[in-house]
């Protein structure tokens, strides 16, 4: 019997054949990328890694620096993916009369600082493990908690696991810059020494003055 022969056999009776089985490895073998930096698959392959964190970072718009319109401010995601992609230690999304809204990447064996705020802070966690110390008390933390730190409470957080501790804060009213993005930690503390990271002076106005100049309009009753 031929070669072709035996091999229409034993596919016809359901048992593999060893020829196929060959071939087939021999083509997946043949097909497969080669890993290589030095091989034009392989830096197109890093290419692609770099060009999807640029991507990541162009979806955030700066943000303005003057007092938000009367209009919506929309982020998909915000409780699970959004705050991954950006990387940074701290990137201020919106800042607006009452508040202001954070992203916050807490490397790993990083902390955010021991701080006292004259504004509320509330946290909320998406990924990765920490350590919260509020006024003494010890809190573990992991992705879904929410930690709410009144004004004038000492506090800090630290990651605790071997991934960033990811989360987004939101503070009444506004602590930092609209525009401001610290890559690190130190990035932060320096633009805070040197009055660079500050909140506008519209953030921290009363509702009465921002009724006064016509920024908000009181509920007709």
């Amino acid at each position: 019997m031929s070669v072709q022969g035996f091999k229409h056999l034993r596919l016809r009776s359901g048992i593999p054949s060893i020829l196929s089985s060959r071939a087939s490895c021999l083509q997946r073998t043949t097909l497969r990328p080669i890993r290589n930096a030095n091989h034009p698959l392989g830096t197109a392959s890093i290419s692609a890694t770099r060009n999807l964190a640029t991507t990541a970072t162009m979806k955030f718009t700066p943000p303005s620096e003057d007092p938000p319109k009367h209009e919506m401010a929309y982020f998909p995601n915000m409780t699970n993916s959004l705050p991954s992609e950006s990387g940074e230690f701290r990137r201020v999304l919106w800042t607006g009369l009452y508040s202001q809204l954070v992203l916050m990447t807490v490397p790993v064996d990083g902390e955010i600082g021991d701080e006292k705020h004259t504004v509320d802070q509330i946290l909320t966690f998406t990924s990765g493990t920490g350590k919260a110390t509020i006024n003494g008390k010890d809190q573990d933390v992991k992705a879904g908690d929410l930690i709410i730190v009144p004004a004038g409470t000492q506090h800090q957080f630290i990651n605790t696991g071997p991934t960033p501790l990811i989360l987004y804060t939101v503070y009444s009213p506004a602590e930092h810059k609209p525009t401001s993005v610290h890559k690190d930690k130190e990035q932060g503390d320096r633009e805070e020494e040197e009055g660079i990271d500050v909140p506008p002076e519209w953030s921290q106005r009363s509702k009465a003055e921002n009724e006064k100049l016509g920024l908000v309009e009181p509920e007709d009753h």
